[in-house]
């Protein structure tokens, strides 16, 4: 190894000693028999002289040629261990990495300050080098690893790794003794000592209290109330469960003591605390209390509300009591503050009105307890140091006057709930001294000295940015200066983070694509974020970050754009609007077509019905006509029948005639009047009148009789115009001038004639031609 020291340069020859290199060549210093054969791991300068650190035996000084021993109260412990690498930091005080015994800090004066190894959290024992970086952090170079040690953390943490303490939620200083009320006993051991803690004999369970009252250390207790004195605890109380005990103002030998059962007094005899009685009448959990007067005072619960009492003088009975209107509050707390009742919940912080006994919002505090995200209601108020603490999601807040006003300044201590690990509702501090708290947690606690915050100057830095396509590895991408990624590289992934080595404090990031994500997302540690198939379009990504509630001085963005695809295009538009065009055209065709033929249907059904209107009009002509026809043929019928029936009434007449003449006398003449009537009856014009008027009415009958069977006779032709007619063979007998039984015999020839069946009617057969 070479070794540094102002603006000299040494190095180690073993066996002969240390050399310097002056203008190029080693010039043996220090020739020493004490250290030739001892190795050398660093040298320091030291009060105008040399700081040489062995591997195995120590420290040694060098000063006007004089070599010694420098003497420590680490001599012992360094003689038990091997160092490899060591640093001298900017305080004066050195880091000393040993093989397989961690680090080791001494102070410029060679005090141990601290020792650090596997147990305690480094990733293994052998620390290979050692670096300090402008923050004052120590860098270790370990065997499988790097790790970084906070030396200028305001935080101190004791973590129970073997789970015997459990969760802390009280403690106290006594005599130089820290105690630790836990779930599982109180826990003591000497202040500033790295030996484990003692168990307090008696004490299993759950402990809610410890305070010191009046030179005695008072213990809350699951199983009631114990005084602890020289580590040994005395139950003074059987009462289960005590939350709180409290000095009654009005009485020095009386305690007010709440409990899960209500509210209990201590009193002193002869110098001995001892329990006295219970104050009837009021039986809720009792676990804030606060005096409003000597006799009065109120007891939050969180579940059922805050409650005035009034208190007889002898603090034996509750005179009466009363419910505040105010909502009763999760996680709420309730304290004395500047001789003011407080009241915490979620809603704010409200101050006791006595005058009223109502609950008014206290606008300064409420605003300077901006608890949000809301954890819990628990004020707590160092008196000491007229301090009041709250504590939310994100860190821990105080409040305090300023140094020159009464002016309330607040300030943070930026621990996360998550890192802090406070048991939620029952949060505990202890003042150490003026600059120094104790945060009791589920794993142990923290040490936090507040003089030791300071706003830290954050910076987001973009560490990473890369491109990929489906299904293919990311491609890196020069974030200096924007890119433009082709339709298939749609799937980006940045890669971000603070610098910040502060193992309490937490980086939350909170990052928005502009272009299509334009709200902020929420907050979160991924220091990374992938954003898969992204539609084409500009875009930016923009991301900013905190540590613990500590904005980042800065917000980084980078600015790319990813191409449309090839069909969006300008070819593929033009494309588009060419084959638009044409699609137009054969649209235009088509409908130009379909119109033609729509046009060509509606002229031919135009024709059609034009022809079916003249068609429907000569329909209606010829219906007229045959209606007319009809008519003139109703007519003929009517005079064929009337003539008919003349005809007959005629011959029946003349018949009639004849037979009253044939009955005369005087015969002569009545022959001739007989012959007239014969010749009138035989005259054959009647028959030609009737021809002429039947054949108006039925012309084609005759002639089809005649076809059909042209043997028949005129006077067979006559007979079957008159059965055409449907006339009776009683009615045609006159018409013939024969008798009824002639008619029947006629009627008899002429069915053979026409050789019709026996059983085929003449009459339907004429009627049917």
């Amino acid at each position: 190894k070479i070794f540094k020291v102002n603006e000299s340069i040494y190095f180690q020859k073993l066996g002969e000693g240390i050399f310097e290199i002056i203008n190029g060549n080693a010039k043996l210093v220090v020739s020493s028999e004490v250290i030739k054969k001892i190795e050398i791991i660093n040298i320091f300068d030291y009060d105008k002289g040399l700081l040489l650190q062995t591997k195995e035996n120590g420290f040694y000084t060098y000063k006007n040629n004089v070599i010694e021993k420098w003497k420590t109260e680490a001599d012992e412990l360094l003689s038990d261990v091997s160092i490899y690498s060591s640093i001298k930091l900017k305080s004066g005080d050195f880091i000393l990495g040993t093989i397989s015994n961690g680090i080791i800090q001494l102070s410029d004066t060679g005090k141990i300050l601290l020792k650090i190894d596997h147990s305690e959290g480094l990733s293994n024992n052998t620390i290979l080098s050692v670096k300090e970086d402008n923050n004052g952090n120590v860098w270790l170079g370990l065997d499988n690893g790097v790790n970084v040690v906070n030396l200028k953390s305001p935080y101190k943490v004791y973590k129970d790794e073997q789970g015997i303490l459990g969760t802390v939620y009280t403690s106290a200083i006594v005599d130089n003794y820290l105690y630790l009320g836990t779930n599982q006993g109180l826990f003591y051991r000497a202040m500033n000592s790295k030996e484990k803690f003692k168990f307090t004999k008696g004490t299993q369970g759950q402990v809610w209290f410890l305070k010191y009252i009046k030179g005695k250390l008072f213990c809350g207790h699951d199983r009631g109330t114990f005084i602890i004195e020289n580590n040994i605890a005395k139950q003074i109380s059987p009462e289960i469960g005590t939350w709180i005990v409290k000095p009654i103002e009005s009485n020095k030998n009386l305690l007010l003591q709440g409990n899960y059962k209500g509210l209990f007094v201590l009193e002193l005899v002869n110098g001995t605390w001892q329990y006295r009685n219970k104050i009837e009448g009021f039986d809720i959990s009792s676990r804030f209390v606060e005096f409003s007067a000597p006799n009065e005072l109120l007891v939050n619960h969180e579940y059922k509300g805050v409650y005035k009492l009034t208190l007889n003088h002898d603090y034996t009975r509750v005179l009466n009591y009363k419910k505040l209107p105010i909502d009763n509050g999760i996680k709420s707390s309730l304290l004395k503050y500047n001789d003011t009742i407080l009241y915490c919940y979620e809603p704010g912080v409200y101050s006791f009105d006595e005058k009223s006994d109502t609950f008014k919002k206290d606008s300064v505090l409420s605003n300077l307890f901006t608890l949000n995200p809301y954890l819990s209601g628990r004020l707590i108020y160092d008196e000491r140091h007229n301090r009041l603490w709250g504590f939310s999601k994100d860190k821990i807040v105080y409040v305090e006057p300023e140094k020159l006003s009464d002016k309330l300044e607040i300030k943070a201590i930026e621990i996360n709930d998550d890192i802090r690990k406070i048991k939620s509702g029952f949060e505990n501090l202890l003042s150490i001294d003026g600059d120094e708290y104790l945060f009791g947690n589920k794993e142990g606690y923290i040490v936090a000295n507040i003089k030791k915050q300071s706003p830290k100057n954050f910076k987001i830095y973009l560490n990473e940015a890369s491109y990929a396509s489906l299904q293919s590895s990311f491609i890196p991408i020069d974030f200096s200066q924007p890119i433009n990624l082709d339709n298939k590289d749609n799937s980006l992934r940045f890669s971000y983070s603070v610098p910040n080595y502060d193992k309490l404090s937490i980086s939350k990031y909170q990052y928005k694509l502009n272009g299509i994500y334009d709200q902020w997302s929420d907050w979160s540690t991924n220091s990374d974020v992938l954003f898969e198939n992204l539609p084409h379009g500009n875009y930016e990504f923009v991301v900013r970050a905190k540590v613990g509630s500590v904005s980042t001085s800065n917000t980084i963005s980078y600015s790319f754009s990813i191409d449309k695809p090839w069909y969006l295009k300008s070819t593929a538009i033009i494309a588009y609007a060419l084959l638009f065009l044409l699609f137009l055209f054969f649209v235009q065709y088509l409908n130009k077509k379909h119109y033609e033929k729509q046009q060509q249907k509606l002229l031919d059904r135009k024709e059609r019905e034009r022809e079916l209107e003249l068609l429907e009009n000569q329909r209606q002509i010829v219906e007229f006509k045959n209606k007319n026809l009809q008519l003139d043929i109703d007519n003929k019928n009517r005079e064929l029948g009337t003539a008919t029936m003349n005809l007959v009434r005629r011959n029946e007449l003349l018949n009639d005639i004849k037979d009253k003449l044939s009955k005369s006398k005087s015969l002569d003449e009545v022959k001739g009047v007989i012959k007239m009537i014969n010749s009138s009856l035989n005259n054959t014009s009647d028959w030609k009148l009737f021809e002429e008027a039947f054949n108006n009415v039925d012309k084609d009958f005759m002639k089809k009789v005649k076809s059909l069977h042209p043997s028949i006779t005129t006077n067979d032709l006559r007979l079957c115009a008159y059965l055409r007619l449907n006339l009776s063979s009683k009615e045609i007998a006159p018409l013939l001038n024969i008798s009824h039984k002639s008619v029947e015999v006629k009627r008899y020839r002429l069915r053979k004639k026409m050789g019709l069946d026996h059983e085929q009617s003449l009459t339907n057969y004429i009627l049917d031609l």
